[in-house]
């Protein structure tokens, strides 16, 4: 039994999908990526991340992709950040509309990731809450490593609970459970978002998917009917975490919303020019992007 009817797609290809690339993808590119995913119906997008420049070069253009963002009350712009600078860095640009905060399950890959354990990672990730909160902006918390940590294995179910409910007490937009390493399978997902959406009440359920072991867009199903109410996705399948071995690919686009749509749940994104975006950013790309939908024949 489905428990929603209606998902929200977040596009991530602007920053998860690009961030991890060798080849340097222009502003302009970055720029015309965002305007596709409005024309094909996204209304948030993650445009960029206010990091280390030095540790993500390909996203050391952050300031002046902000900058030159479409000006539009529809769409809400999110900024991904680590900490109080990256936090304030975001604020000051006055073109994001929402932060992304970041914690850890484990503290290794917090230490190699942002230089903080897993409790102070969830710290910070509360306090870049208040932060936006107190500039009039939004504010969400993705808890990363959710399914599984690269350096130290499985993550126990009850630890992500643990951090979803005092995640919770920051009053988020939402908390989104991130298979960064794309370990996760349809009945851990299951049950982690059951236990997570009685655990934080009324808080939107939100979910980030890697398709390294091809079961991202199964997790995505068995995500939605536990009633994730929003779903990450990257145009062509792009992606992957400069700081997490081995971590594939987003789910893809086009993939994600050939799936909801045809099995009955709304997502308000045009497939055709989904898929006419991804051809575009093929050739960006110059190579072949991941994605299924995409590279088969219109049906029906």
């Amino acid at each position: 039994m489905l428990k929603n009817h209606a998902v929200e797609l977040v596009e991530v290809g602007p920053r998860d999908g690009l961030q991890n690339e060798a080849a340097i993808v222009s502003t302009a590119d970055k720029l015309a990526l965002i305007r596709r995913a409005i024309d094909y119906g996204v209304r948030r997008i993650e445009v960029t991340s206010f990091v280390n420049p030095k540790k993500v070069p390909q996203l050391a253009d952050a300031e002046e992709l902000v900058a030159i963002l479409p000006d539009r009350d529809d769409v809400t712009y999110i900024g991904l950040v680590l900490n109080r600078r990256g936090a304030e860095r975001a604020l000051a640009t006055g073109r994001i509309d929402e932060l992304g905060a970041v914690c850890v399950t484990s503290d290794t890959f917090g230490v190699r990731n942002q230089g903080q354990s897993s409790d102070e990672s969830l710290a910070a990730a509360m306090e870049i809450v208040a932060l936006a909160k107190a500039e009039g902006r939004g504010g969400q918390i993705t808890i990363a490593t959710a399914f599984g940590c690269p350096f130290e294995g499985e993550v126990a179910i009850d630890r992500v609970v643990e951090m979803a409910k005092r995640a919770a007490d920051s009053a988020p937009r939402e908390i989104a459970l991130a298979d960064t390493i794309g370990v996760g399978v349809p009945a851990q997902v299951s049950e982690m978002v059951g236990r997570v959406r009685e655990a934080v009440g009324d808080l939107p359920v939100r979910v980030h998917f890697h398709n390294t072991r091809g079961t991202g867009i199964a997790n995505v199903w068995a995500a939605v009917r536990e009633g994730a109410a929003i779903v990450d996705a990257s145009l062509g399948g792009l992606g992957g975490c400069p700081f997490a071995p081995g971590a594939a690919g987003n789910v893809a686009t086009e993939d994600v919303i050939y799936m909801l749509e045809n099995s009955g749940i709304q997502t308000g994104i045009r497939l055709p020019q989904v898929v006419e975006a991804a051809g575009w950013l093929a050739g960006v790309m110059d190579r072949p992007l991941p994605a299924m939908v995409s590279k088969a024949p219109a049906f029906p």
